[in-house]
């Protein structure tokens, strides 16, 4: 009996070295894509009265893990019996981040009318505010439920050679570990006023380190959220052109002779513009029959 213990414990420490190394490889596939990912949500956690933003980022965080927990098990499943789904699946979630990347470029060239005359948030009713909450949180959601996705299946692909116990549980971890890096860093961008105003009250003089530093991180917030909003756009086109460059033959055969993250971009921007194209499309005609 002790024997048979002491071998389970061998085996389960083989296990956990396993994970451990796979987790690495894994680590460094998805890097780029999860630090995607902090751009894209850190701008979507954004722009929340400031006593709401830790309850809205706390919904999505949420809805984030429900996200992996709907994800991981479908993706293992999908890819010992049906790996065609993988890439369709893929493919259509590439069509709506391009799209949302495509929106946003046409709506920061085209509606800066319809910008500033957007309602402050104080001079809204509490049910509009709560509204417009609800419609953010769903976009963030559908947007991290994408990425998460992407990042599932590029880990799951650079450890197949290993068994499978191996490739849930490093898998499984990187999904973890990654929900909890975003919405932590992200927690700590969009409180940033805040933790600035904490540190000016902490004395009365104004050459005071802490006062700089407060006066500091208070200027760079809008700074850094915009900056996150580009950066984030810019994102929304890469992984989705990434998406369409890796798994489209005609695609990938098309864009061969340029160097990758052109290729990926010009992809992105291309069908992005051609789907938000259809889709303003189809809602004039939507409009013009109802």
């Amino acid at each position: 009996m002790a024997s048979g213990f002491f071998a389970l414990l061998d085996d389960v420490a083989t296990l956990m070295d396993d994970v451990a190394v796979m987790g690495k490889i894994a680590g460094k596939k998805t890097a780029g894509l999860i630090g995607d990912d902090l751009a894209v949500n850190a701008e979507k956690a954004s722009g929340f009265m400031s006593a709401r933003e830790l309850p809205v980022l706390w919904e999505i965080t949420k809805g984030s893990f429900l996200n992996k927990l709907i994800i991981l098990p479908l993706v293992f499943l999908l890819s010992a019996f049906v790996p065609t789904a993988i890439t369709i699946i893929l493919t259509i979630g590439g069509l709506y981040l391009s799209f949302e990347g495509a929106e946003k470029i046409h709506e920061f060239f085209f509606s800066h009318a319809k910008k500033d005359n957007k309602p402050q948030l104080k001079k809204l009713s509490k049910e509009a505010v709560l509204s417009m909450e609800k419609g953010k949180i769903k976009s963030a959601i559908l947007t991290d439920f994408i990425l998460s996705v992407e990042i599932v299946i590029i880990a799951l692909s650079s450890i197949a050679n290993v068994d499978l116990l191996t490739q849930i549980i490093t898998v499984t971890i990187i999904a973890i570990l990654a929900t909890i890096g975003v919405y932590g860093l992200v927690a700590l961008i969009v409180r940033m006023d805040e933790f600035g105003a904490k540190l000016i009250s902490l004395n009365e003089k104004e050459n005071s380190i802490s006062n700089k530093t407060g006066r500091f991180l208070i200027t760079a917030l809008p700074i850094v959220v915009k900056g996150l909003s580009v950066i984030g756009t810019i994102a929304l086109i890469l992984v989705s052109g990434g998406i369409f460059v890796h798994n489209i033959p005609f695609i990938h055969d098309l864009l061969a002779g340029l160097p990758a993250i052109l290729g990926e971009v010009l992809a992105g921007l291309v069908i992005g513009f051609l789907v938000l194209l259809i889709i303003k499309l189809a809602s004039k005609v939507w409009k013009k029959y109802n």
